[in-house]
Parts: C-alpha cells; sequence; structure tokens
C-alpha cells in the first residue's frame, strides 16, 4: 500500500547483517494536525547511521530504514500547521519530535526532552506504536516543529549535511555569542570544525582554526578563517598565552 498511508525505503534487518539494504514498504504514523508529509529528494550519510545499524549504539528496533539528512518537499501539511507551507522546500535533522511541555522543551532544549524525545528513526510513536523511520526513502511524516525551510538557493548536496552536522557547530556558537568582537578557535577540522568555521566566519567572529599539523592550514584560510594554530609545533602556546580563545571541540 503506496503513500500517504506507507512509504518506500531501505531498510536494515539487524547487525549481523547491517551491509544489507532491502526496498520495502513500511507504516507512516497516522497523520496528525500538525504534521507535515515530505517527499524525499536527497539524503546526507551520516557516521550516527552506520553506528546505529552496526550495533554499535545497542539495541535498535528493526528493521530500520536510517538517514537523518533530509532534504525534500511538504507536499501535505496539518490543518494547524503555520510553519510550513505545501510545496515548500523543507529539511529535517536528527529528531521529529519532543512534548514540548517540560523544563527542557520550553527553554529551547528540546533535544534535552525526558517525556516524549523521538528520533527521525528508530522510536516509536506514543499514540500508535509505529517506528520511526529515516530519509532512505520516498517520503517521511514529521511534527512541524521539526520541519526547516530551505531556501531553493542551497544546493542539496551541500545543505543536506547542516542538518546534522552543520547544527551541531552552529547551535553552539550561537549559544555562546559568536559575533562581531568575539574571538572563536575551532579546534579539529574534520567535517564539523569545517562549518565550524565557515558559520563562526559568517557570525563576524574573529576565526581561528587549531589542529595538530599544518596539513589544513589552506583549507581552514579558504574556509575563511583569520589564523591557524598548529598544535604539534614546539612552543606553539608562546604567541597566544594572552589571548582567549572560545574554543568548541570538533
Amino acid at each position: 500500500m503506496p503513500y500517504p498511508e506507507e512509504a518506500e525505503g531501505f531498510q536494515v534487518d539487524g547487525p549481523n547483517s547491517f551491509t544489507q539494504f532491502h526496498k520495502r514498504y513500511f507504516k507512516l504514523k497516522p497523520f496528525g494536525d500538525y504534521d507535515v508529509d515530505i517527499k524525499i529528494e536527497a539524503c546526507g550519510i551520516c557516521g550516527s547511521d552506520v553506528h546505529t545499524i552496526s550495533g554499535g549504539w545497542g539495541e535498535q528496533k528493526f528493521p530500520l530504514c536510517v538517514g537523518h539528512e533530509i532534504v525534500g518537499r511538504a507536499i501535505r501539511v496539518g490543518p494547524k500547521v503555520t510553519l510550513i507551507k505545501e510545496g515548500e522546500r523543507v529539511g529535517v535533522g536528527a529528531q521529529s519530535y519532543s512534548c514540548g511541555k517540560c523544563k527542557q522543551c520550553l527553554n529551547d532544549n528540546e533535544t534535552y526532552c525526558q517525556v516524549e524525545p523521538m528520533d527521525t528513526y528508530g522510536s516509536k510513536w506514543a499514540d500508535s506504536g509505529v517506528v520511526s523511520q529515516g530519509g532512505y526513502s520516498s517520503h517521511v511524516r514529521t511534527h512541524e516543529h521539526w520541519v526547516f525551510p530551505i531556501p531553493d538557493a542551497l544546493e542539496t548536496n551541500k545543505v543536506a549535511p547542516m542538518l546534522c552536522a552543520g547544527l551541531t557547530a552552529y547551535s553552539p556558537l550561537v549559544r555562546n555569542g559568536a559575533g562581531p568582537g568575539k574571538k572563536v578557535g575551532i579546534v579539529g577540522l574534520g567535517g564539523i570544525g569545517h562549518f565550524g568555521v565557515m558559520f563562526a566566519k559568517a557570525l563576524g567572529a574573529e576565526t581561528w582554526a587549531i589542529s595538530r599539523s599544518r596539513a589544513k592550514e589552506a583549507d581552514a584560510r579558504k574556509l575563511g578563517a583569520d589564523g591557524y594554530i598548529a598544535t604539534a609545533e614546539e612552543g606553539w602556546e608562546k604567541d597566544h598565552l594572552a589571548s582567549i580563545l572560545r574554543a568548541i571541540c570538533l
């Protein structure tokens, strides 16, 4: 039975066969007043997906379709949805729901909700018992609060990782006041750190990249870094003893 009752995607049956993906139909949660249905155009690949299906993060609700860097089009919106319009280009990250009422949720810390946190895949919807399935599929159904408008000007292959790695870097920068007059150090340029450098610079902060060697210095400066520290160099700290870097370890 196809959409809107079911989506079609690639599922893994368990960690013993996590490299084997099976194309199947699976149930979507019942459509709610605040839900948005998204026809998926692309989904990025995250290390979290591998840890999940390989058993590295413990027991999971298999069979499971992973993927949480989702980009697509909103093709249906619930009658009480106000944040998303039908036809809008949108994205979904690693979380798809929270209670919205607890202390954490009311303080913009929904990711720490202990009452009803819902991952985009591998969580069970309380009202139906349906297990959430991820973005390596045709459609995803998500509460509007966890659906984000994506400008059409952004290239899909670049914007998808922003829904996980990008947010991981952006959130602490904003929460800690990165901006004009501030000095930010990004420790490590392994993917998330690349976003950290770009976002810190875009927010207006003086941005320094910190790595062991100078192998990534050229890349860091192309991304906008104002300075670069190589900690494998003897005496690297001498020129920075009097400076204060608000460092984000990535």
